[in-house]
């Protein structure tokens, strides 16, 4: 059944083990995304807020074109959603010192607090299912998520010591 690899690449899998992945990737995003979605609609915000406050948090001092590089959607989505946090108070844009055309973002406290009050509840989500696999498993889900991800961005999660000793 798959096309964009040549079969001598791909690991032994049934098609029904492959439909189990991928029904189990989907159930797993919907859980995943279910109760920060709950919060942000607090706020009237969506999943693109949520990608963007998270990656602000992660990177203080990101520019704009640098965030527009990992999630991958235009700069009139970016600039949608990126005005409303500005304007609400949650993100901030200062030029950068040295290049006055680079925008650099930060959260400010509200938006540090938000991305907690999201971040903790999927960390503890995580957290969960790596208690019931075991710590063995921590290193072989790091490595298939990071196959699903296209092999250009995978650099940009860096690894963990934790996650490369026991790949």
């Amino acid at each position: 059944m798959p096309n964009e690899e040549s079969d001598s690449t791909l690991v032994s899998m049934s098609e029904d083990q492959a439909r189990e992945a991928i029904e189990l990737l989907f159930f797993a995003y919907r859980d995943f995304t279910g109760e920060p979605d709950a919060i942000l609609a607090d706020f009237g915000f969506g999943r693109a807020h949520h990608r963007v406050v998270y990656f602000v948090g992660r990177h203080p001092g990101i520019s704009v074109s640098e965030l527009l590089a990992i999630l991958k959607i235009t700069k009139q989505s970016l600039s949608r959603v990126l005005s409303q946090l500005i304007r609400e108070g949650f993100i901030e844009q200062k030029t950068d010192s040295g290049d006055r055309r680079r925008r650099c973002l930060s959260l400010t406290e509200k938006g540090v607090e938000l991305e907690r009050q999201l971040t903790t509840r999927q960390w503890a989500r995580i957290a969960r299912a790596y208690a019931d696999a075991g710590a063995d498993a921590i290193g072989g889900f790091t490595s298939v998520l990071r196959g699903i991800i296209n092999a250009e961005d995978r650099e940009r999660v860096p690894a963990t010591a934790a996650a490369t000793t026991s790949e």
